[in-house]
């Protein structure tokens, strides 16, 4: 039988744990925040809500280049506790036509899965600089990825067309 004295004991084992995997994630983050902010395109900015909490952020994209030039794109980044063991959460709070994104924000990318089938997901080895919105092979957005394939000018003015509409200040 478990008496009050071991569930007590369990309990604080538990939240001692808790207290050093989110210790492990915030001294990652506290480098990487570091790496970011040397390494981050001029075109690439990050905002903490809070500049005490490193895990939550804002990563705000304005391509000087390519099909999405001169649009704003935010994108909402909560890393959790379990991290570097499980990837960041990633949403794009801009409403954009990407073959790796759908319009209601969701990121598909097989670095942000914990297990993925082509043998790329996240590991412990990886980094919050690994992202990349750019590898069209695993897409979310199927349309936008046949569009792309496809018919690169009707892809393009698409893009165009969200970029007026939904990425600008």
């Amino acid at each position: 039988m478990i008496t009050l004295s071991q569930r007590l004991k369990r309990r604080t084992q538990n939240d001692e744990a808790n207290t050093s995997r989110a210790s492990i994630r915030d001294r990652l983050l506290v480098k990487e925040a570091q790496e970011m902010a040397q390494l981050l395109p001029p075109s690439c900015s990050v905002h903490y809500a809070n500049e005490n909490d490193l895990s939550k952020f804002t990563l705000t994209v304005k391509p000087t280049e390519g099909y999405w030039e001169g649009g704003i794109f935010k994108f909402d980044v909560n890393v959790t506790d379990e991290y570097n063991m499980v990837p960041p959460v990633v949403k794009c709070v801009t409403k954009l036509w990407h073959p790796n994104i759908t319009e209601s924000g969701e990121v598909c990318l097989s670095l942000l899965r914990r297990h993925s089938v082509d043998g790329m997901g996240w590991s412990p080895i990886r980094r919050l600089n690994d992202v990349d919105l750019l590898n069209f092979e695993d897409p979310l957005n199927v349309e936008a990825a046949d569009m792309y394939r496809h018919s690169k000018e009707e892809f393009k003015m698409k893009v165009m067309e969200y970029v007026a509409n939904y990425a600008k200040d």
